[in-house]
């Protein structure tokens, strides 16, 4: 990656976004120590404007950024970092400096749960239990939860729509885990269509 740092006195800006909604959630400076810390540790460290210093993100509140993904720009003069929050990004105990509180992008939590769920293999857990019944049982309740919507759809009851539309979506990233696939394939398949 090569950050041309000489624009701005040895600093360039760097965004840092949500690694699975891509909600921005904060910006910073790095010089090219920062850069290299972030690299090498794989947790978002900055240059301080005001302490005049490095400054990993997280170094007092625990609330630290690691790294999923890193881009530069075309003018080799800022950074885009997708990144994990390890609890709130801002100072003030919002997830973004912007205030932007949204649910976009919740699904993707919600497939890393169900991932979760799956992997530890907790008995307790209706998503484990149902994952361990099969593909049968999986596909089955998908159909069930579908059949249910298309009810709802035709009724005048808004919450009971949009409660079966959960219900089925909820069920649906379930059968994914089942077949070994995420969202992002599916993303993938509409994405070409168009």
């Amino acid at each position: 990656m090569e950050v041309d740092f000489s624009k701005s006195d040895g600093l360039v800006p760097v965004i840092i976004q949500h690694y699975l909604t891509d909600q921005v959630l904060m910006l910073g400076y790095m010089n090219e120590e920062a850069m290299l810390k972030t690299q090498s540790e794989g947790r978002v460290t900055f240059y301080s404007r005001s302490k005049k210093r490095l400054w990993t993100k997280g170094e007092e509140s625990g609330h630290s950024l690691t790294v999923s993904e890193t881009y530069i720009d075309c003018d080799n003069d800022t950074i885009l970092i997708k990144a994990k929050p390890n609890g709130p990004t801002c100072h003030t105990g919002s997830s973004s400096c912007f205030k932007e509180e949204t649910s976009k992008g919740f699904i993707y939590k919600l497939e890393n749960t169900i991932q979760s769920r799956i992997d530890s293999n907790d008995q307790k857990s209706y998503t484990n239990k149902l994952y361990r019944e099969g593909i049968n049982k999986v596909a089955q309740k998908v159909g069930e939860e579908a059949v249910e919507l298309v009810i709802e759809a035709m009724d005048d009851n808004e919450d009971l729509f949009k409660n079966e539309a959960a219900d089925l979506l909820y069920h649906f990233l379930v059968l994914l885990k089942a077949k070994d696939m995420c969202l992002v394939d599916i993303e993938k398949v509409l994405s070409e269509r168009s």
